[in-house]
């Protein structure tokens, strides 16, 4: 009797083995407060809930996407356009939840710099995180926009160090994120001038991508990204308690101004689309717009079709 109480509480009547299936998500960046919808969901409880034991694991998307598809991890979160380029190459996977609905990328500068419109770029030395990503990519389409060619600046790949590296001068402006580093950088009461690169470029914000050998496991999925959206709501209604729930993951990386980054953050999280329909999902409009953005700058072929690179179809309707 005790035993059948036992597997009852686990939820499956053939034993608590299976309840717990062991989950390996490669986070695309440095620990940082903006996975905190995936701290929170582990720590909450939300993926224990699903019979979910999860790991976190980061790194450069270029180091982990291989990864992925070695069959080494079960998701990454990165830019929607890793997934694209990837899968117009031939990869087997695709981008399947949402974590940002647009992009919040920017060339930000100290005003010493007096780079306040995309000419004054000209002649400045840039620094990126590398010549990937939807970064490098935004950058490109800015320039292209307005006349410009990569050989009218000075590209200088930092990593991730591009508050350093602005701060100490050894770049005259950054390719970061508006939600990020201009954050940080204005917590510490450092004025900071910010490009928008948005209407130059866009793109879909960062989310989940899995492999198509995942995927074929449609409930394990479907219960990983349920606990994930349970992490995008809470997040968004008690971001206090997400950015606790960060802090044994981010670590040495938790400083001044976590708390408004991901307060910055929350934005990018929901739109009109996510409000009818979930946290998580994708516009299928923004797809469009982005997928042929990139058709324009002869990134992708011209007979591709939006819709292969992402899906919806894993999500649980509702979640807000």
């Amino acid at each position: 009797m005790k035993r059948y109480l036992a597997l009852l509480m686990c939820g499956l009547i053939s034993g608590c083995a299976s309840a717990q299936q062991k989950v390996v998500v490669g986070l695309g960046y440095i620990p940082n407060v903006q996975f905190a919808p995936f701290y929170a969901a582990e720590k909450r409880g939300f993926y224990k809930a699903e019979g979910l034991e999860v790991e976190f694991r980061h790194g450069y998307v270029s180091e982990l996407v291989p990864l992925l598809l070695q069959g080494k991890l079960d998701y990454v979160v990165g830019d929607a356009e890793d997934a694209v380029f990837a899968r117009a190459q031939g990869a087997p996977l695709r981008y399947v939840m949402a974590m940002y609905q647009r992009l919040p990328v920017t060339i930000f500068s100290l005003p010493a710099e007096r780079i306040e419109s995309v000419r004054d770029l000209r002649g400045k030395v840039i620094g990126i995180p590398g010549a990937f990503g939807s970064s490098y990519t935004a950058l490109q389409a800015l320039l292209a926009k307005n006349g410009l060619k990569e050989s009218d600046v000075r590209l200088n790949p930092i990593g991730f160090t591009q508050i350093d590296a602005v701060r100490a001068g050894k770049v005259d402006a950054a390719v970061g994120f508006v939600n990020n580093e201009v954050v940080v950088l204005r917590e510490q009461g450092v004025k900071v001038n910010a490009l928008d690169l948005s209407r130059a470029y866009p793109m879909v914000g960062s989310g989940v991508i899995a492999s198509e050998k995942t995927l074929a496991s449609v409930a394990g999925v479907k219960k990983f990204l349920r606990a994930s959206q349970r992490g995008l709501a809470y997040t968004l209604a008690n971001p206090q308690g997400a950015y606790q729930d960060s802090l044994p993951y981010i670590g040495s990386a938790a400083g001044a101004g976590q708390l408004e980054v991901l307060k910055a953050s929350l934005p990018y999280m929901r739109s009109a689309y996510t409000d009818k329909n979930g946290l998580g999902y994708s516009d299928p409009a923004a797809w469009a717009s982005a997928v042929n953005f990139l058709k324009s700058l002869g990134r992708l072929k011209s007979d591709v079709k939006a819709g292969g690179f992402y899906s919806n179809a894993f999500l649980t309707r509702g979640v807000k």
